[in-house]
């Protein structure tokens, strides 16, 4: 496809913090152009600067304060304005419904719900970890019968982990990992969790996330299941995930410890050197992807939250501690991971995989 011209798109759940997000983050973007915005049955028919309760960092864009929210309804959104994508901040309940009827109108949905990463014909992905897992939308399109489709983002617990487990697993193999989550506040949406929980205190649960962690990291590293040259789903990496999920009292940035299995043994400075010099062709240029995707610190009390989480504009995952893990011998290796969970773990990650869609895949 063209870039010449701007690609017209539209944000579902505007108002929320991740719809707020995919605002921000659009604004002045070279690909695309927000024509379209969409909310919740009360906010529709306002101008989105009188219904957004705008909850992230400086003001909400001067191009979108005027624009009228639309009901998040296919049919009259392609009414209003012809669009090619969409961009999904729905939550999951709204989000069965409302994504395959714009899928079915022939739009594209970048989502960042949870209800369909786990489908079989629904592509999950991180551009640098499995951009060819795009490939899937063909079957997808064919099975479903629609010219549009959905392709999902990961959980923002993920994204980290994923993004670190990539080039060991190529390199070395991976055959078990443990990981324990500390994620920040803003995962939990606006208003979040209430200040009487988190204030001075750990959550050691939070609902569905160490399952999440656990599926989503096998499907992003495995392999596409193919039939007739075509993709027929993913088999999924055959390494065992074990994780514990914990909310803490951070507001962005979503940090996991690793204790990793690899299937040969490898140095702390093998391991280092494969992180960070990790490079995926399919991102190279594109305006979202960090030139590097892995930054490597060598600081002993780094990656932290609060100066680590901006790293490539938040779309770099940082990997520090990187030492020995005594549990699995010379196969043994742990480190802490740290991603911006609402920038690379939500709108940053559809972004960036809307850019690949439509540059590389879609050229």
């Amino acid at each position: 496809m063209s870039m010449s011209a701007k690609i017209p798109v539209a944000v579902l759940g505007a108002t929320g913090a991740v719809g707020q997000r995919f605002v921000q983050l659009l604004q002045n973007h070279p690909f695309f152009e927000i024509v379209a915005l969409t909310a919740s049955d009360r906010s529709e028919g306002k101008r989105y600067i009188d219904a957004v309760r705008w909850v992230i960092e400086g003001d909400a864009p001067a191009a979108v304060q005027d624009m009228i929210l639309l009901p998040t309804d296919a049919q009259t959104v392609m009414r209003y304005a012809t669009i090619a994508a969409a961009f999904s901040a729905l939550p999951n309940e709204a989000a069965q419904v409302a994504e395959p009827a714009f899928a079915q109108a022939g739009v594209l949905v970048f989502s960042n719900a949870s209800f369909y990463r786990m489908h079989s014909d629904v592509p999950l992905v991180i551009p640098e970890v499995n951009a060819d897992h795009l490939r899937l939308l063909t079957h997808q399109r064919r099975a479903r019968g629609w010219s549009g489709g959905i392709i999902c983002n990961t959980n923002c617990t993920v994204s980290g982990p994923a993004m670190t487990l990539r080039p060991l697993y190529d390199t070395f193999g991976v055959k078990r990992v443990f990981a324990v989550s500390l994620q920040a506040q803003s995962g939990a949406g606006y208003p979040g969790v209430p200040s009487l929980d988190i204030t001075d205190n750990v959550l050691p649960f939070i609902k569905g996330e160490e399952e999440k962690l656990e599926a989503e990291a096998r499907k992003l590293l495995g392999a596409l299941r193919e039939e007739n040259g075509e993709p027929r789903g993913v088999v999924e990496a055959p390494l065992s995930v074990s994780a514990h999920c914990n909310r803490v009292p951070v507001i962005d940035g979503h940090l996991v410890t690793l204790s990793i299995e690899l299937e040969t043994p490898a140095r702390v400075e093998e391991v280092m050197h494969v992180l960070q010099t990790y490079r995926r062709a399919e991102v190279a240029g594109l305006p979202t992807a960090p030139h590097q995707p892995i930054v490597v610190r060598n600081e002993s009390d780094r990656p932290q939250p609060r100066r680590d989480r901006m790293a490539g504009h938040g779309m770099s995952t940082v990997v520090g501690r990187v030492r020995p893990e005594p549990l699995f011998g010379a196969c043994g290796v742990k480190c802490v991971t740290l991603a911006h969970n609402t920038i690379r773990g939500a709108a940053g990650g559809s972004i960036l995989n809307a850019e690949v869609w439509f540059k590389v895949f879609n050229a």
